[in-house]
């Protein structure tokens, strides 16, 4: 069950981080072409900023459950299936750990951002909702490296490299 909610989730920031990219491509694209006639858009920077943000943060939890990220494994890759499966459980851990206090710190600035109600420079626009979906992004990335132990723990000792 929670492996079919982590697939839920992680297909659906998948597909936003892509609309972002779409839309993060669009604008900068129209933004070149308008310069050539002198009037570009108007803080094109915070927004390309801004999407750029939520593209990496949604894609994370898709390439954890993909293993898409880069691993070195020039000394583990000589050790015996039960000493990798030891070393997979203890990096998902470490890793769990780690981007749970990033999507919690990062929670906590959103928090921040919003109770003082700072708005970005140029477009004057309430940005705390774009640190709170960043947050969101580490949060599930956090919550699938917790189902790589368990993956790697199951019956099927998925030691995927």
């Amino acid at each position: 069950m929670l492996d079919k909610i982590d697939t839920f989730l992680s297909r659906i920031l998948l597909a936003l981080s892509g609309g972002a990219i779409l839309a993060l491509m669009l604008l900068a694209t129209g933004n070149v072409v308008l310069r050539i006639f002198h009037a570009p858009y108007r803080g094109t920077y915070e927004l390309v900023s801004f999407l750029g943000a939520i593209a990496v943060a949604f894609a994370l939890a898709a390439t954890q459950r993909k293993k898409g990220h880069i691993v070195v494994d020039i000394l583990s890759s000589h050790y015996s299936e039960p000493v990798r499966r030891g070393i997979d459980v203890l990096s998902s851990l470490i890793s769990a750990a780690f981007f749970g206090v990033v999507a919690w710190q990062v929670t906590l600035w959103g928090t921040r951002i919003m109770g003082s109600g700072e708005v970005s420079e140029t477009l004057k626009i309430v940005y705390h909702p774009f640190v709170f979906a960043v947050a969101a992004g580490f949060g599930l990335l956090a919550f699938t490296c917790l189902l790589d132990i368990l993956r790697t723990l199951g019956p099927a000792g998925e030691v995927r490299r």
